[in-house]
Parts: C-alpha cells; structure tokens; sequence
C-alpha cells in the first residue's frame, strides 16, 4: 500500500479505523499508548503500525 494511503491524519480518522471516539484517541496519543506521530497540529497514525500494534496485543494473550 503506498505509504499516503496508509496514514489516517486526525483523531477522528484514527477512531473511525479503530472504532472508537476522537477523545479516546486523544487520550490514548497523550498517555503514549497507541504510536502515532504529528503533523503540525494533527495527530496522524498509519493504519500498517495501528495493525500490527492489535496483531503483537492478540498474541501476548
């Protein structure tokens, strides 16, 4: 997948992919639980890194 299309750029893409709340995402980017990364103001995640993150956490259980 070309790396533009991978991003998702915003809280509220990033909780659409995840399927949660904006506020939860920007809670989890605070605390450093989730990898994300930013853009000017915008917190940005790839939807590669986001997936491999839930595939490691299936895992370990």
């Amino acid at each position: 997948m070309p790396a533009s299309l991978d991003v998702l750029r915003g809280a509220k893409e990033i909780a659409d992919f995840l399927n949660t709340t904006p506020a939860r995402i920007y809670r989890l980017h605070r605390e450093r639980r989730i990898r994300t990364f930013m853009e000017g103001a915008t917190i940005c995640a790839r939807k590669a890194t986001l997936m491999a993150d839930i595939e490691r956490q299936e895992a370990t259980k």
